[in-house]
């Protein structure tokens, strides 16, 4: 297993969400990045996450963080695990009073999960190897991306949430 951070929520060509995941010892720009489709919610969550953007109420992953709190449980590590056709597995590490369970997430779910309560992320070796790409990010892509998500913040409604 390989730790890596959250390096970004990019767009694809077609407007898709991505997710990207960089190993934690690689700068920007260097070696590869992991990248991961997933759904507009999801990017939401986890940007929210990563830049600590304030939200008028609990998103469900906050949710998800309050219950494992309460419960007395904590998220010890998640990890993507395997890639099978195309899609990627994880899994979210929980240590409980009844000891480690180990429970079957999406990778967006448990990065997004992950980014709020501080746990590592992980992904497999053969997960990179198969599917990571080589990282041509640079500061200004970056910046540009981040300079979109407050323009998201600044236009989000509450009622963008309800579901």
């Amino acid at each position: 297993m390989v730790q890596v951070r959250v390096a970004g929520v990019a767009l694809d060509a077609s407007g898709q969400h991505v997710l990207l995941l960089k190993p934690i010892d690689e700068i920007p720009g260097d070696g590869f990045v992991l990248p991961i489709w997933i759904g507009q919610l999801e990017a939401t969550s986890i940007l929210v996450a990563v830049e600590q953007a304030p939200v008028p109420r609990p998103l469900a992953h906050d949710l998800m963080r309050s219950m494992l709190e309460t419960l007395g449980a904590e998220v010890t590590k998640v990890a993507v695990t395997r890639i099978e056709e195309g899609t990627f597995y994880a899994e979210i590490t929980v240590s409980t009073a009844l000891g480690v369970r180990v429970i079957d997430a999406r990778p967006s779910d448990a990065v997004a999960l992950a980014s709020r309560v501080g746990a590592p992320i992980w992904v497999a070796e053969a997960v990179l190897t198969e599917a990571g790409v080589p990282d041509v990010l640079t500061e200004t892509d970056a910046s540009e991306r981040l300079d979109e998500f407050k323009r998201f913040l600044d236009d989000v409604e509450p009622e963008d949430f309800e579901g």
